[in-house]
């Protein structure tokens, strides 16, 4: 049952100026979070990213919503990744970030106009590659975080900003932990 009052839109369109002030080139891995099944969340402090797994342990590798044509789980979705000063904002209380089901919450400006798919980045031991993909918010991003929330994400601007985050593939596969330096290459 929800138990955090949900932020009305004016608050977080407020709130935006902080989220704005990511860096651009330059940034930090805040959190990870693995799927093992549907609506079940561990929050770790380091994982292995792999092009064969994604984030290992995450149900990815077992198939999601994207496949290619021989049924595999398609890669331009292996890795979900979103603005940890966003999730900070909507989720009000950390332990409410894994909640919005991305792997990985990072400070970073996850804008369109800073990261263009075919991006990579350097994460600890990795490297990924930012997807076309979209990432839209959804209903039960709605239920966890209000309405208000699922409408400024998937406004015009929350999706040039990427408010509600942006997918990756891996590139390089490695180890990542809580507090890596994440660089644009």
């Amino acid at each position: 049952m929800h138990q955090t009052p949900y932020l009305t839109e004016a608050e977080i369109t407020a709130g935006l100026e902080e989220v704005k002030r990511s860096p651009d080139d330059h940034g930090s891995l805040n959190a990870i979070v693995i799927r093992p099944a549907s609506n079940h969340r561990i929050s770790l402090e380091q994982c292995r990213l792999s092009p064969e797994g994604g984030t290992e342990g995450d149900a990815w590798a077992r198939g999601c919503w994207l496949k290619l044509p021989d049924g595999r789980p398609h890669p331009d979705v292996q890795i979900c990744i979103m603005n940890s000063r966003m999730i900070d904002l909507l989720a009000v209380e950390k332990d409410r970030w894994e909640l919005a089901g991305d792997n990985l919450f990072i400070d970073l400006n996850l804008s369109r106009e800073n990261l263009r798919a075919g991006q990579f980045l350097s994460i600890g031991e990795c490297v990924i590659e930012i997807t076309e993909q979209s990432h839209n918010g959804c209903a039960k991003f709605s239920q966890r975080f209000g309405p208000a929330a699922l409408k400024v994400v998937n406004s015009p601007s929350g999706k040039q900003l990427r408010l509600r985050g942006i997918y990756a593939k891996v590139i390089q596969a490695g180890d990542v932990r809580v507090g890596d330096l994440i660089t644009k290459l």
